[in-house]
C-alpha cells in the first residue's frame, strides 16, 4: 500500500485539476471532430455543385446538337446523285510529296501527315489536296466551288460551314461541278446552298460512319492563308 504525503484537501484539489484537464482534452477533441466533419461536408457540397455545374455546361443544348426528326430521316435516307468509292480501296499512307488523285476533288487516298484545320474553316484560297484529304480522314466534310458559283450561294455555304465543326470550305478549279461536297469515299454535286441534299450530306457524313479516324482532332493542323 502506497502512502500519499499530500493532505486530503491537496489530493481533492489535484483530482479536480486532473478532471478539468481531461474535460478540456475531451472538449477539444470533440471540437476538432466537429470542425473536420463540417469541413468535409462543405468540401463535399462544393464538389457536388462544381460537378453539377460542369455537367450542365458540358450537356449540349437540344437546339444546337440534337438532330431533329426531319434531319434524322434525311440523313438515313438515300442521297440522290451521291457518288461513292470503296473505302477499302482508298489507301491511307502518310506521304510528304504530291499525290496524283484520280478524281477532283479527291475523296480519299494517301495524304500529307498534317491535316487542314477543319473546325468550321472557310478558306478564301485553294488548299492543298493532300492536307484536305487528311482532314476528311478525321471525319470532315469538304465544300468546294468554282469561280462560276454565285457569290450569294458561296456566302450561304460559308455560313453553314462556319457553324459546323468538322467541315471546311475552299475554292477549287477544275472540278466537274460548280459546287461539290466531299467526304471520305463520298462526293456530291449540288445546285446551290438551299439544295436539300446539302443538309442530307452534312447530317450523314460529318463524323459519319465513313470516317476512318472518328474523333481525331480538326484543329492544330495546317492553317492556309
Amino acid at each position: 500500500m502506497s502512502f500519499d504525503p499530500r493532505t486530503p484537501m491537496a489530493q481533492q484539489h489535484d483530482a479536480h485539476r486532473a478532471r478539468q484537464r481531461r474535460d478540456r482534452a475531451l472538449a477539444i477533441s470533440l471540437s476538432v471532430l466537429v470542425v473536420v466533419g463540417l469541413v468535409g461536408f462543405g468540401s463535399y457540397m462544393v464538389l457536388e455543385k462544381s460537378e453539377a455545374s460542369e455537367q450542365k455546361q458540358a450537356a449540349p443544348a437540344a437546339d444546337d446538337k440534337a438532330p431533329s426528326a426531319e434531319q434524322k430521316k434525311a440523313a438515313g435516307g438515300p442521297i440522290e446523285g451521291l457518288r461513292t468509292w470503296d473505302a477499302k480501296k482508298l489507301t491511307r499512307n502518310h506521304v510528304t510529296g504530291a499525290v496524283a488523285y484520280p478524281m477532283k476533288p479527291p475523296v480519299g487516298g494517301d495524304h500529307n501527315p498534317v491535316w487542314m484545320n477543319c473546325d468550321g474553316r472557310v478558306y478564301k484560297n485553294a488548299v492543298p489536296d493532300v492536307n484536305a484529304v487528311h482532314a476528311m480522314e478525321h471525319g470532315a466534310v469538304w465544300v468546294t466551288y468554282t469561280d462560276k458559283a454565285p457569290a450569294a450561294e458561296v456566302a450561304k455555304l460559308a455560313e453553314r460551314v462556319g457553324r459546323t465543326p468538322y467541315s471546311l470550305m475552299s475554292p477549287y478549279e477544275g472540278q466537274s461541278g460548280t459546287i461539290m461536297l466531299t467526304a471520305w469515299g463520298n462526293q456530291l454535286t449540288v445546285d446551290g446552298a438551299d439544295d436539300p441534299r446539302v443538309e442530307q450530306f452534312f447530317s450523314k457524313f460529318v463524323q459519319g460512319a465513313q470516317t476512318p479516324e472518328p474523333g481525331a482532332t480538326c484543329s492544330g493542323g495546317l492553317e492556309a492563308q
